[in-house]
């Protein structure tokens, strides 16, 4: 999608939604590394889904991952905090209003590593199949939504 139907799209859901009496989505937090470009897509696409993101460049973001307990195993490139979650990794938008519609007793959402074709991780028409998994401070981790090319 072009970046000026994507801004189209954000502002046309965002006016429904405020028409609709829903709230707007909360503030997220963004900690990426400077060096990772996949990061910025991400967040450019947050921001088009109507989020209103503050962008953390730190040379350190496995402190905030350690902080926020994110396991070893479903680590990626950036981690975001949004309505007292964590989101960790290339989640799609969809999966994270779910979560703060729901609002699950858990700690949050992951996509682990980096996976082509998700959300920042675009590339041409390439597509890997990805889960998204919802995680919690003792270990426990499910399969919340998974993505299959077609």
């Amino acid at each position: 999608m072009k970046p000026y139907r994507a801004l189209l799209w954000a502002s046309a859901l965002m006016a429904s939604a405020a028409l609709a009496g829903e709230p707007a989505p909360p503030e997220m937090t963004v900690y990426r590394s400077p060096t990772c470009g996949c990061c910025g897509k991400w967040v450019a696409q947050m921001k088009a889904q109507g989020y209103a993101v503050k962008d953390v460049v730190i040379d350190t973001v496995d402190k905030i991952k350690d902080e926020r307990g994110v396991p070893d195993n479903l680590r990626s490139c950036h981690t975001a905090l949004v309505g007292g979650y964590v989101v960790e990794g290339h989640v799609p938008a969809a999966d994270i209003r779910d979560l703060l519609k729901r609002k699950p007793s858990t700690a949050g959402l992951a996509v682990p590593g980096m996976v082509v074709g998700s959300p920042g991780m675009e590339m041409g028409g390439r597509q890997a199949p990805y889960d998204v998994v919802e995680f919690d401070q003792k270990g426990g981790v499910r399969v919340a939504h998974e993505y299959r090319p077609d």
